[in-house]
């Protein structure tokens, strides 16, 4: 199988670390560091290595993330895990900087699942009143019009 988008770089680091960051969630509370390859944001937002390293440059690679036997179940398995925290703001689960890169996360997998249902558009509507991440929006506005 073709990883045109190196996507093996976030199945190598999620395999040790997939469990504990699913069970913090299903504890509420995200607690460890993995945020910037088990919610990657669009490349350009983060400019930590990290934010870099995990980055997804363009909508072809969300798409492809989310069509990945792995990585597509992981994304909505977390985010199904999210969506289920009652009681708690999206920022008392990840902390200010985590909701963010959440919310980014978020913009760019609802418009990659093209699906106004996916558990991606639920978080969303849950956590932001539906409202997408702008600087996401704008950043693959101009890379579909070849900005």
């Amino acid at each position: 199988m073709s990883d045109r988008y190196d996507l093996s770089r976030f199945v190598n680091v999620q395999a040790s670390t997939f469990n504990a960051a699913i069970k913090e969630l299903r504890n509420g509370c995200k607690e460890s560091h993995w945020m910037w390859y088990m919610f990657p944001q669009l490349k350009g937002l983060g400019m930590s290595d990290n934010a870099k390293r995990f980055a997804i440059g363009s909508l072809s690679e969300a798409i492809s993330y989310l069509s990945h036997p792995e990585l597509g179940k992981r994304i909505t398995e977390m985010t199904e895990a999210v969506n289920q925290i009652k009681g708690r703001s999206i920022q008392e689960i990840f902390g200010v900087v985590d909701a963010m890169k959440f919310h980014s996360s978020m913009t760019l997998f609802s418009m990659a699942a093209a699906d106004s249902g996916s558990v991606f558009a639920t978080a969303l509507e849950k956590y932001f009143g539906g409202k997408r991440d702008e600087k996401t929006v704008d950043l693959l506005n101009a890379r579909l019009l070849g900005g």
